[in-house]
């Protein structure tokens, strides 16, 4: 009996926003016969496209991707269920021999795929009541609190993210530990992981976040919020806490123009990119390669490759 294969490498292309993580991703997925499996929390919302900057079908090279335009807009979504839904889809593209290529931006979505990671439980009384909290008082009451609890989740977690400060609230009352004690360890689930992260200057990703959120609302961000509004984005927990959503919606609302949410989703952007590389910079496991490296590529392609 001739031995078994070794499974297809796992790859995840990580880094902050606006880095150039899609074009990367799409050509190590061509040189390597893979496709992509997306991280990032709100692409899988069918609808939300430009605020997301969700790649269309015409340049994805024909390559599949998945968990995009899952949910509909009103559906929340866990980082549980993602770990569950994307570890499903990585199996079942390493099963038939295609290399899962996962990108996206969200870092908490990204490590719980990647290391071991088991979720705390959940007290429906306790969520209950914390959630009826942030319905009267609001998240940044809660997120306050939160940083006095416990202050390394409250930098992760933004004020605007209500559902998230109401799970983080939740484990540290039903665990009596901090909710950071509970977020991945560093440690491959699958040892044929591979981590490669995008480097770029800070001051060329905030003139290239400037560039996007401008782009966003001149390709008609308005436009698809007023119909995803209609569809109840803002009655979502997960949905509608999308930067650049609900500045979308306060403009709609008449409740600040457009050049003071342009500015406004600039400012949450830029908070939220060193959000992510918080959660990054201090992991050993990954290989940076500049973003404007003619040779990025070859360079992944041996990383990969060495695993």
């Amino acid at each position: 009996m001739s031995p078994t294969p070794p499974a297809t490498p796992i790859v995840a292309i990580v880094g902050p926003t606006a880095s150039g993580k899609t074009a990367l991703s799409l050509d190590l997925a061509e040189a390597l016969g893979g496709e992509i499996v997306n991280t990032d929390a709100m692409q899988v919302y069918r609808g939300m496209d430009i605020g997301t900057a969700k790649l269309p079908p015409a340049e994805r090279r024909g390559i599949p991707h998945h968990l995009l335009d899952t949910l509909q807009v009103r559906d929340p979504a866990t980082v549980a269920e993602f770990q569950r839904w994307a570890r499903t889809a990585i199996a079942a593209l390493r099963a038939r021999g295609a290399t899962p290529v996962l990108v996206g931006g969200s870092a908490l979505y990204t490590r719980a795929i990647l290391d071991r990671f088991d979720f705390p439980g959940t007290d429906p009384a306790v969520r209950a009541r914390l959630e009826a909290e942030l319905d009267e008082v609001g998240s940044a009451t809660l997120h306050a609190r939160l940083r006095t609890l416990d202050p390394p989740a409250a930098e992760r977690i933004e004020v605007e993210n209500g559902r998230r400060v109401v799970r983080a609230l939740e484990v540290i009352e039903i665990t009596g530990e901090p909710f950071s004690a509970h977020l991945p360890v560093q440690e491959y689930a699958d040892p044929r992981t591979v981590q490669l992260g995008v480097a770029i200057d800070r001051d060329v990703l905030e003139e290239r976040i400037v560039l996007r959120v401008r782009t966003m609302f001149d390709d008609g961000l308005l436009d698809e919020v007023e119909r995803l509004l209609a569809e109840g984005l803002a009655e979502s927990r997960t949905a509608a806490a999308a930067i650049g959503y609900r500045q979308a919606a306060a403009v709609l609302a008449g409740e600040m123009t457009v050049a003071e949410a342009i500015e406004k989703t600039v400012i949450a952007t830029r908070q939220f990119a060193r959000r992510q590389m918080a959660w990054w910079r201090n992991d050993p496991r990954i290989t940076w390669l500049e973003h404007d490296d003619p040779e990025r590529v070859a360079r992944a392609l041996s990383v990969v490759r060495a695993v």
